[in-house]
């Protein structure tokens, strides 16, 4: 199955398109944006997950500027594939969150499976917007809670990493139609 789906941020400017496709394999979700939060940027990226939702592959470009390819062997174990070394630093994530996008908060929600009421804390390996990187462009680890208000409609996401927290409205696919103060769908 294929969706392509566009966000603006929240007060209607930028741009994202986001093209999610899954099967029985996993999903990819490959997304292109114009990006008006915390600065002006373009930006790519591409996500591939296996069949059980855990994320295997990242890469992220900043248009001038970083660029980043990760995988995973699903299990927590992250290799940075530009300079060949293992990330230890992100042992234990499943998940990847890229701040320039609300499309991976799709991974944990599908690979959790939570139901009605019950929320799980996760590790994820969050990739930083351009005006955030420090040191080298690298994912870093940070705490994260989903909790299952209405399942298959309405999460609640708490980044526990910055002390923020919002209630993320899906679609069928499980793609965010709204992510307040933040992103809203087109």
């Amino acid at each position: 199955m294929q969706e392509a789906v566009q966000w603006v941020d929240w007060d209607g400017n930028g741009l994202e398109y986001c093209v999610c496709q899954s099967g029985p394999d996993g999903i990819k979700l490959e997304g292109v944006v114009i990006g008006t939060r915390h600065g002006h940027y373009g930006g790519s990226y591409l996500v591939m997950t296996d069949a059980m939702f855990a994320t295997r592959e990242v890469k992220v470009s900043y248009v001038g500027g970083e660029n980043m390819h990760v995988t995973s062997d699903g299990k927590g174990t992250w290799f940075d594939c530009i300079a060949k070394q293992e990330l230890p630093s992100l042992s234990g994530c499943f998940d990847v969150d890229i701040g320039i996008t609300p499309a991976t908060n799709m991974l944990p929600i599908k690979r959790l499976k939570l139901v009605e009421g019950e929320a799980r804390d996760v590790l994820a390996a969050y990739v930083p917007l351009p005006s955030q990187i420090e040191g080298d462009f690298l994912p870093r680890s940070a705490r994260q809670r989903y909790t299952c208000l209405v399942p298959g409609r309405l999460y609640s996401y708490e980044g526990l990493f910055r002390n923020f927290a919002a209630e993320l409205e899906i679609d069928d696919v499980g793609l965010v139609t709204d992510y307040p103060d933040t992103f809203r769908r087109v």
